[in-house]
């Protein structure tokens, strides 16, 4: 089997780890960046990420739930574009917004410019006071992503930079 991380072939068997909300099966060397996850059923990324950790049996290795475990959906990329026209549309203020929302004018900002991700109850509070959704429905994924004969691992990805001494 080939690691989902490094893409490289596994003689010994490949330990299944848990990165951001997404489980994945990868060499020894790869499970370091991850926290391993035993008698776990193997699941879409898609499914992992929309889930709120309580999908199915749950991990027997405890750890703290990070931002993707707490969201409800995948986080539209264009989230901070879609705050700034709705505000717009309705013709706030980023201060107006912050007001009718209880929260602070550089939490609005930072949003918008997209330096900040919201947390979930602060993406409801934006939805519900614009009007807006900011969790993708998930209609343009391909239904079942596992069980494409070609795969891309994360190692086909990311270049690794190394530091010049």
């Amino acid at each position: 089997m080939q690691c989902e991380m490094c893409g490289a072939e596994g003689k010994d068997p490949l330990k299944r780890i848990r990165i951001e909300g997404t489980e994945l099966l990868v060499c020894n060397a790869c499970a370091r960046y991850g926290t391993e996850v035993q008698g776990s059923s193997r699941t879409p990324a898609a499914q992992v990420s929309r889930s709120s950790g309580h999908a199915g049996t749950r991990p027997q290795v405890q750890r703290s739930k990070d931002l993707f475990d707490r969201m409800g959906g995948d986080l539209v990329e264009d989230y901070a574009d879609r705050i700034r026209d709705a505000r717009m549309k309705l013709g706030m203020t980023q201060k107006d917004l912050a007001l009718s929302m209880m929260e602070r004018e550089l939490l609005i900002k930072k949003l918008e410019k997209g330096e900040l991700i919201p947390e979930d109850e602060v993406r409801k509070k934006l939805e519900k006071t614009l009007n807006i959704s900011l969790l993708d429905d998930g209609s343009s994924e391909p239904a079942d992503l596992h069980h494409a004969r070609m795969t891309t691992t994360m190692g086909d990805v990311i270049q690794i930079k190394k530091a010049k001494k």
